[in-house]
């Protein structure tokens, strides 16, 4: 399912605004900002890279450092491949762009983006997919299934949010957030996958693990044989074997690992 990550073409380069040169937007912003914008961009990249995208659709969201009510979200029509540091929208609680910009940004996206962050200040980073795997198990009556090693970590915090329709009411809010509650994994049934972190890197590498436990299930129902399911009693020791395998650092560990993928591949997401 892999897709490269491409150059811009001449004409991507040219939809982007003006105002959204690296240089200029660089210079409007905090450092702190900017870092988050090079790490949120990666993060596009990467999903496409990894065959994650729908198109234009779906989001990754990233609360601005200093300023929790603002956000940067993608700039609607750009592919996930086309994505830089610039080009992101900042926005503020209700949606609305505070920086200049030529692009629009997706209500139903943000609706979904921005209950989760007023509802859980920690949460730095919302990412969330409609992947074929991802869609396909969240179709299923059970659900994620505990039947692989990359299932015990989502399944020893994972929530579940039932369809309502595409995500353009108010007053999903608060059901949403409801069926979030603490957890950082949620399964959205008929729809997709969602992750949040602390920082980018955490909700990227949490999806990594959530897509690689649907993407599992999937072909070991292909195969046609009984499955064999491991028990809750291993599932319940999951988060402190996570820390044990990634030595403490969490997603910290392969981030740099990615990044300098990414820039092996194509280093204009830092533009």
């Amino acid at each position: 399912m892999n897709a490269d990550i491409r150059p811009h073409a001449p004409a991507a380069e040219a939809a982007v605004p003006a105002a959204a040169e690296a240089g200029s937007v660089r210079q409007q912003v905090s450092p702190e900002e900017w870092q988050t914008r090079v790490d949120l961009a990666a993060a596009y990249r990467l999903v496409a890279h990894f065959g994650w995208d729908d198109l234009i659709f779906t989001h990754i969201s990233a609360r601005v450092p200093g300023e929790p009510d603002r956000f940067l979200i993608n700039p609607y029509g750009m592919l996930f491949d086309e994505i830089t540091a610039s080009s992101l929208v900042k926005v503020d609680h209700l949606g609305e762009p505070v920086m200049p910009t030529d692009y629009d940004v997706n209500p139903a996206g943000f609706l979904i983006h921005s209950a989760i962050h007023e509802a859980r200040p920690e949460v730095q980073c919302v990412l969330h997919t409609h992947t074929p795997y991802g869609v396909a198990v969240s179709a299923q009556e059970g659900g994620l299934l505990p039947i692989s090693q990359q299932s015990i970590f989502p399944l020893a915090r994972l929530a579940y949010h039932g369809y309502e329709g595409v995500a353009l009411n108010d007053d999903e809010r608060p059901r949403l957030v409801a069926d979030l509650g603490q957890s950082n994994i949620m399964i959205l049934r008929n729809h997709g996958l969602l992750t949040c972190g602390r920082g980018v890197p955490e909700a990227l590498l949490a999806m990594y693990t959530l897509e690689s436990a649907c993407r599992i299930q999937i072909l070991a129902q292909a195969g046609g044989g009984a499955l064999v399911r491991i028990p809750h009693e291993i599932i319940a020791t999951s988060v402190e074997q996570s820390r044990q395998v990634t030595k403490g650092k969490g997603a910290g560990l392969a981030w740099p690992g990615l990044l300098r993928r990414l820039d092996r591949i194509d280093p204009g997401y830092k533009d």
